[in-house]
């Protein structure tokens, strides 16, 4: 019967969710709930509740003051003269703009953010490619690849979903795969650096073209520019991701730390710092409402037992062989999950239930969220029609989603496959 109300519960997240019947925040406060008391919990339900919340209260507040960091450097112009030099090196040449835009896209992605990320190099680039006579299928494209390559961070809105959904903490699930992230960066480099030799030759660039492209200022607001604290956050960003990767300190801990420094040493004014807090105070409390009510979710789910019974119903159905391959098809399938799952769904929803699935047959349940995150929500996020950021992005450019998913997607899944076949390769996932 807790079989039941598991399947109960997770479909009916997915009809109010994928059907934009009503917010995640609700769904995965309520349905769960409801669900609970049906199943004959209503007497445990508070104390489950708050085991949830206590479990992700840690990955909550590092999201928090990740955002908060990230957007207090972006604020003070911290990646603006790397910006600035990416586009003087670009120039005229289209192979020079295509990796100039993937850099571009990664650099403005370290906040997390897909829609700020959209929002500030596409309007950036889309001059230089319309004066060059460049595809603007090509821009998101470029653009595409690299924030949702990037968007695997440990900050990321998937990765901390996973984090959320299997309690545990996130450099567990992040730090094995770092070697294939970097790969799969990599991989978007050259990627954009073929799309470049391709749009030399639709345009017969022969390198004596004397256009002005007059790129716009990423920065708008001029007076929040800190230009003489430049190297000082540049040391100050690589040291706080350093302290994260190298498990010095827990990573809400070091994001915490880093977003008071960072705030007091770029606007010691009282009044500058309480402006600069309200700027990033809704997106950081959106995701933030998002994480805690999928705590919500997870201690009932967990707490009652409905995601062991719904795993020991799927262990009947599935061979044995291909149970103990779990992490591995997870991975193959996790970007063009992203076409049929949004990202709460399948963290909340689908993910439990794969790990718990995956454990009954001695496989590592922790393996299975390290290969979702290589594609579900990550390289598949920016091509999916389930998230707004998807549509910011070709509104942006100006393109067609069919288009863009046309050009863009088996990109994306082969990045996803060469993360995957890396992690295997260094044993983060096991086959």
């Amino acid at each position: 019967m807790l079989a039941f109300w598991g399947v109960v519960t997770i479909v009916m997240l997915f009809i109010l969710v994928i059907g934009k019947k009503t917010s995640p925040v609700i769904a995965l406060i309520l349905i769960p709930v409801i669900t609970g008391i049906l199943a004959g919990f209503w007497k445990e339900l508070p104390s489950l509740i708050g085991t949830g919340l206590l479990n992700i209260a840690p990955t909550g507040l590092m999201f928090v003051f990740a955002i908060l960091f990230f957007g207090i450097l972006m604020d003070a112009g911290t990646f603006d003269p790397i910006i600035d030099r990416l586009l003087a090196f670009a120039g005229n040449d289209p192979l020079k703009i295509s990796i100039a835009t993937a850099i571009l896209a990664m650099l403005i992605h370290l906040d997390g953010s897909g829609a700020v990320t959209f929002l500030i190099a596409v309007p950036a680039m889309t001059p230089v490619y319309d004066r060059m006579k460049m595809s603007r299928l090509t821009l998101a494209s470029i653009v595409a690849l690299s924030a949702g390559t990037m968007n695997i961070l440990p900050w990321g809105g998937p990765t901390l979903r996973a984090s959320t959904s299997l309690n545990i903490p996130v450099t567990e699930l992040f730090n094995p795969i770092l070697i294939p992230v970097l790969v799969g960066l990599t991989c978007v480099l050259v990627i954009a650096y073929y799309f470049g030799l391709q749009e030399r030759k639709n345009i017969n660039f022969s390198g004596t073209e004397k256009h002005q492209t007059n790129q716009p200022k990423v920065s708008e607001k001029k007076e929040l520019a800190r230009p003489k604290l430049f190297w000082l956050n540049v040391l100050f960003v690589l040291v706080t991701i350093s302290c994260m990767i190298f498990n010095l300190a827990p990573p809400h801990i070091v994001f915490m730390i880093a977003f008071a420094i960072a705030l007091l040493i770029n606007y010691p004014k009282v009044s500058e710092q309480k402006a600069r807090i309200d700027a990033h105070a809704k997106e950081a409390m959106l995701m933030a409402s998002i994480l805690f009510a999928a705590g919500c979710f997870t201690g009932i789910l967990k707490g009652t037992g409905m995601t062991e019974a719904m795993a020991g119903e799927v262990v009947n159905l599935i061979p044995e062989q291909v149970g103990r391959q779990i992490p591995l098809i997870t991975g193959i399938f996790a970007m063009p999950a992203s076409l049929l799952f949004d990202p709460d769904s399948f963290y909340f929803g689908i993910l439990p239930l794969l790990s718990t699935s995956a454990e009954y047959f001695q496989a590592s349940g922790l393996e299975v969220g390290r290969a979702a995150i290589l594609g579900q929500m990550t390289t598949g996020f920016a091509v999916s029609p389930l998230t707004g950021s998807t549509f910011l992005l070709i509104g942006l450019a100006g393109v067609e989603l069919g288009e863009h998913q046309k050009k863009t997607i088996p990109w994306a899944f082969l990045i996803t496959l060469i993360m995957v076949f890396v992690a295997i390769l260094i044993g983060a996932i096991s086959v």
